[in-house]
């Protein structure tokens, strides 16, 4: 997709003028792309880091609709997100899965398990489909198994669905590239272009790829759009602009499916605050979350795990199984993401809406909030917005959020078990085949004890765009989160395959190999002995 030579083809024509800019990888940087290439116009994403790097590859890796948000009265928000999970799970099979959920509801609960059975009724009157049933304790009990019986009124079986986010967001953006966008990660905006009226009509750009001499490139548009999620005030400040995002931190930890087993996922209320966590099956381990807390530091920076979130997630867990007896021992893996939301001044953070937002400001259009569900959804919603600065009309193909993938043949098909061709037709689309053709013998098995293939990995070296070995390992394929140690013990295996496939000389394997142990013990492991604990 991305092959040999793209970085210094796509930034050799930079110098023609786009309808569209996008800055930002993140979901609805990708989601404006790809509708706004569908659309017939000339499009440029641009991204700081990698595609995907920050909220977008960190969230809580569910579809949902938004359960949680009938309660707080955001009506519309959830009928959106009911929609785009309904279309999601028919045209991303493979990669947008259906996940059972049990809710279990306990005597302390402040919520009455009447009030949640009613807004079940309406989630499933919304999704066309009766899919929720009430339980008893014990009948709960065996759907799941462990769960504690202590107080235990009864509850829900309900259905939502869940994706991996960095892989979404990649295959968005590939299937924008293969549509004709182009898209450049580790390029920074580092200032926007005003005409002689003073509307911004382009930007100033750094190439930040190693070798790349800093380049720097200005790159002229109609418009402009901020897609840059919790730094969206930074860009902003540039058009004059005051803040007016609250940047909220969600955090989660991850075991060994042996550890927490689970065959669908749990959820209740927090015993400390009464708030709605969850723990469930994800790319065979388990993960919980997740946190709601105030960001105190730069958005800029990389987001990690707070002592006070640790021992707040572990609370949690250990009261729906204190069979368990878990502790940080058990903790395979953390990760941190950062939601932008609109500042309402609400003292709880979980009460502020997760509606989407959309300024324009002198020309600059920022995009901001909103949920992964609904990425589609916004990027139509941001371009009707500026629809008298782009030529030609708008047109919208609404049935389609991802491209089909009926027509993908794959050669090793009699290699391949049901599952594993459904997993790589989700996950890489139109891809998928040259995956398959570029597998050595012996790739199509997987890599230790997660679902992911080698041959994933050697594709992904190949043809995705990787710069750095974290580009790779934390977001192409991530066995940075579903493997003990973050994979370093395949790292020998690893660099097997992808150190030819990504040009790299001894000395740079050795450099990148040291900056992603440094990753892994920054923003995915435990905090380390004398981490300052936040407020908030």
């Amino acid at each position: 997709m991305w092959p040999a030579g793209w970085r210094s083809a796509v930034w050799a024509d930079l110098d023609r003028p786009y309808d569209l800019i996008v800055v930002g990888g993140g979901i609805t940087g990708a989601g404006i792309l790809r509708e706004a290439t569908r659309a017939g116009l000339r499009c440029l994403l641009l991204e700081a880091a990698d595609y995907g790097s920050g909220t977008s590859s960190r969230s809580s890796k569910l579809v949902h609709g938004g359960l949680r948000y009938l309660r707080n009265g955001q009506i519309m928000t959830t009928i959106s997100s009911v929609h785009e999970r309904e279309r999601l799970l028919r045209q991303g099979k493979g990669l947008v899965t259906p996940l059972g959920f049990v809710y279990a509801s306990y005597e302390r609960d402040r919520l009455p398990l009447w009030l949640f059975g009613a807004g079940l009724i309406v989630y499933d009157l919304l999704g066309l489909h009766w899919g929720h049933k009430r339980y008893d304790p014990d009948g709960l009990a065996r759907l799941a198994p462990g769960l504690n019986q202590q107080g235990l009124r009864g509850g829900y079986r309900y259905f939502d669905a869940q994706t991996d986010d960095a892989r979404l967001v990649l295959r968005v953006i590939s299937e924008a590239v293969q549509e004709g966008a182009q898209a450049l990660n580790y390029v920074a905006v580092e200032g926007l272009l005003r005409d002689s009226s003073g509307r911004v009509c382009g930007v100033a750009a750094r190439n930040l790829a190693p070798q790349a001499e800093q380049e720097t490139a200005e790159i002229q548009a109609r418009v402009v759009v901020n897609a840059t999620g919790a730094a969206a005030d930074f860009l902003r400040e540039q058009v004059g602009r005051q803040p007016r995002l609250r940047i909220l931190r969600g955090s989660h930890l991850l075991f060994s499916a042996e550890r927490v087993p689970l065959q669908r996922a749990v959820t209740f209320l927090h015993p400390g605050d009464d708030r709605p966590v969850f723990a469930l099956p994800w790319e065979g381990v388990t993960l919980f979350g997740t946190t709601d807390v105030d960001h105190r530091t730069s958005p800029a920076g990389e987001p990690a795990i707070s002592g006070r979130e640790v021992d707040y997630l572990l609370t949690g867990l250990n009261y729906a199984f204190p069979d368990a007896q878990l502790s940080e021992a058990d903790v395979q893996a953390t990760f941190a993401g950062l939601r932008a939301v609109v500042n309402t001044g609400k003292a709880n953070p979980s009460d502020e809406s997760r509606e989407h937002a959309i300024w324009e400001e002198d020309g600059l259009l920022t995009v901001t909030g909103g949920k992964l569900t609904t990425f589609r959804v916004m990027a139509q919603d941001a371009l009707r917005s500026m629809r008298h600065a782009l030529p030609g009309e708008l047109h919208f193909r609404h049935r389609r959020v991802l491209a089909g993938r009926e027509e993908v043949p794959l050669a090793s098909e009699d290699t391949l078990s049901a599952a594993r061709r459904l997993r790589l037709l989700g996950r890489y689309g139109r891809q998928a085949g040259a995956l398959v053709d570029a597998a050595e013998p012996g790739e199509t098995s997987p890599i230790a004890t997660s679902p992911a293939l080698w041959a994933e990995l050697r594709w992904a070296a190949r043809a995705e765009a990787v710069l750095h070995l974290d580009d790779l390992l934390l977001r192409r394929v991530r066995l940075g989160l579903m493997l003990p140690s973050g994979g370093l013990d395949q790292l020998a295996q690893i660099r097997a395959i992808a150190q030819s496939e990504l040009g790299w000389d001894d000395r740079r394997w050795q450099a990148e190999s040291a900056a992603y142990k440094r990753k892994l013990e920054q923003a995915c492991g435990l905090p380390a002995a004398g981490w300052p604990v936040e407020r908030g």
